[in-house]
C-alpha cells in the first residue's frame, strides 16, 4: 500500500493531471472514477489506484484480472486526484495510435475539424456527441485545448476511448487532403447561402467548428468548400461550439 505523497508513482500521477507535455512525452493519459476505468480498453491501461476504502469496500465487484494495480491511503489517493472529491479509482491509460488515413478507410467519412478550440468541457461534450452520431473522427488544430487534460477526459464520459482523435499542424494543408480523398469540407458561417438542412451529407463529408469567441478564422472558412447556415432568430450571431457541432453532427447522421 501506498502511504505517503512523496511517493514517485504518486507525484508522477499529479504531474500527468498537470503537464500536457509529460502527458504527449509519455503517451498517456489519466482517467479517473469507476465508470471511466469501467470502459477502458484493458489493453491500453498501464496501472490501476485505488484508494483503501474504496478497495475494501468494492474490491469484490472488480475484475483485476491480469492489471497492475496499486492501493493507497485515502489522504494520499485524494492528493493524487485532480477532483474535490474523489471516487477512489483512478487509471493510467495508453492513447490510441490515430493518423489521418485511419479517418478515410471509411466509405462515407464524417469528420469533425476543430479550429483552436479552448473549453474543456466543450471539447469533451464534442466528443460524447461524436460517438452517439457515428463520426468516424476528430481533427484538432495544434492551438486546440489539450483532449487528455483532465476535465475534458470526465466530459467525454469515456468516448475518448472510443472516438480517434487526431492533432495536426497544419489544417490547411489538412483540408487539402481531405478534398484530394473525396470528403468535402462545410464551414457554418454567417455567410453561408444555404442553410445546414439543405445539403446533402451521404457522401464523404467534414465539418469546420471555430473557437468559442471568435468562430472559425477568416483564413480557413475560405478554405471550406461549402459555407452554410444555421438558422438564427433574435439577435444571436452564433451558438455554442458544442451545440453547433451537436446539430451539423445529427443532421449529417440523419
Amino acid at each position: 500500500m501506498i502511504t505517503s505523497t512523496a511517493n514517485q508513482q504518486v507525484r508522477l500521477l499529479v504531474q500527468l493531471n498537470k503537464k500536457r507535455k509529460l502527458r504527449d512525452e509519455r503517451g498517456v493519459f489519466v482517467a479517473e472514477g469507476l465508470k471511466m476505468f469501467r470502459e477502458a480498453p484493458r489493453e491500453r491501461i498501464e496501472k490501476v489506484y485505488f484508494s483503501e476504502s474504496f478497495f475494501a469496500q468494492r474490491q469484490k465487484e472488480l475484475d483485476l484480472a491480469g492489471l497492475d494495480y496499486e492501493v493507497m491511503q485515502d489522504a494520499v489517493f485524494k492528493a493524487a486526484s485532480d477532483t474535490q472529491t474523489p471516487q477512489g479509482v483512478l487509471c493510467v491509460v495508453r492513447r490510441q495510435p490515430c493518423t489521418l488515413d485511419m479517418f478515410l478507410k471509411a466509405a462515407a467519412p464524417l469528420i469533425l475539424v476543430l479550429e483552436n478550440l479552448q473549453d474543456p468541457g466543450n471539447l469533451g461534450t464534442i466528443l460524447r456527441t461524436a460517438e452517439g452520431a457515428g463520426v468516424t473522427g476528430v481533427i484538432l488544430s495544434k492551438g486546440s485545448v489539450d483532449l487528455y487534460n483532465p476535465k475534458t477526459i470526465r466530459s467525454t464520459m469515456g468516448s475518448v476511448y472510443r472516438v480517434p482523435a487526431l492533432y495536426v499542424e497544419n489544417l490547411f494543408e489538412t483540408l487539402e487532403t481531405l478534398r484530394s480523398r473525396g470528403v468535402r469540407s462545410l464551414a457554418a458561417h454567417l455567410k453561408g447561402e444555404r442553410f445546414y438542412d439543405q445539403e446533402d451529407y451521404r457522401e464523404g463529408t467534414a465539418f469546420l467548428i471555430g473557437n468559442e469567441a471568435n468562430g472559425l478564422t477568416e483564413e480557413l472558412s475560405e478554405a471550406a468548400d461549402t459555407l452554410i447556415r444555421i438558422p438564427m432568430e433574435g439577435r444571436l450571431e452564433s451558438l455554442n461550439a458544442g451545440v453547433a457541432a451537436s446539430i451539423l453532427m445529427y443532421e449529417a447522421y440523419r
